[in-house]
């Protein structure tokens, strides 16, 4: 069974080559612009801007006062809090054209981006973490990890929920027990 096709506020722009997968909505006063990939049911809130050549998968949810800069990629059910900042080149100026500086930054499934966070490009937030409201990341970040600060810090581990790991790496809100591997990332597995 087909879903129903994408529903777009009308004072929303969608630039032309764009792609918008079935059951996704666009709020109001958003500019989605060419070359744009979105997958199917996204929410995308009021005052959004997605630049050029950006790819957004299924199931993501991004907050009003977004800005998802070109190079940036978020795989499927990523979350991004409302005024959550995204950088694309690491030198800007006005007067200095940097577009063949801009740097890719790879956003993993499952990730969360709080509230106010800002997240500087060239990096990648793994599958399942968890960046603090208000955060500034400034390097890559490890799957599962919860951070925090300016510069955001590991201080804990999440889950595929959220819900941040007791001691024992037990997720309180579904009891899955995680364990650190011998490379020291966090896994599902004991091996």
């Amino acid at each position: 069974m087909a879903g129903a096709p994408p529903w777009i506020h009308p004072s929303s722009f969608i630039d032309e080559r764009t792609t918008i997968g079935e059951d996704t909505k666009i709020w109001h006063f958003s500019h989605i612009m060419e070359d744009v990939s979105i997958g199917s049911q996204c929410t995308l809130g009021q005052n959004t801007m997605v630049g050029r050549n950006v790819k957004i998968g299924s199931g993501c949810k991004i907050q009003n006062n977004v800005s998802i800069f070109s190079g940036v990629i978020l795989e499927e059910n990523v979350f991004c809090g409302p005024s959550c900042v995204f950088t694309n080149v690491l030198y800007p100026r006005a007067n200095i054209d940097r577009k063949s500086e801009f740097q890719e930054t790879l956003v993993r499934k499952g990730a969360t981006i709080g509230a106010n966070a800002t997240i500087l490009c060239g990096i990648e937030i793994g599958k399942y973490a968890f960046i603090g409201a208000g955060s500034v990341v400034t390097s890559s970040v490890e799957a599962h990890a919860l951070m925090i600060g300016n510069p955001a810090e590991r201080v804990g581990w999440v889950g595929e929920s959220g819900e941040t790991l007791d001691n024992n790496l037990v997720c309180p809100r579904t009891g899955e027990q995680y364990f650190i591997d011998s490379e020291n990332r966090l896994t599902k597995n004991r091996n």
